[in-house]
């Protein structure tokens, strides 16, 4: 029992070290996002850090159109950055997981 107990903590302990690593590899990871117009061109990293913002000269006349542009573009780059991010931590996690009897009623 408790050589199971002590296997189980080892493989946790290395399926948290995988995700640790997971997600500095995330920071490489981008995720690009436009506004539909093209004028307004975000980059994030998978771990929903902003790269860069290329806005058109077009969106400098008006104040309120240009927050509404960032607005909208960064919440669907962060919308993709999160799927991007759960997605890669979570087939480690599950990939790491003990075989814990009753636990596969989770999935």
């Amino acid at each position: 029992m408790f050589g199971d107990l002590m296997g189980m903590m080892g493989k946790l302990k290395e399926t948290q070290k995988k995700v640790e690593e997971t997600k500095k590899r995330l920071n490489t990871v981008l995720v690009d996002e436009k506004s539909n117009d093209n004028l307004l061109q975000v980059t994030l990293t998978a771990n929903r850090e902003i790269k860069s913002i290329n806005i058109d000269n077009a969106l400098l006349k008006d104040k309120e159109q240009l927050e509404d542009y960032l607005i909208l573009t960064l919440n669907k780059a962060i919308t993709k950055a999160t799927e991007v991010h759960e997605t890669e931590v979570a087939a480690v996690a599950k990939d790491g997981m003990p075989n814990i009897p009753g636990m596969d009623m989770f999935k």
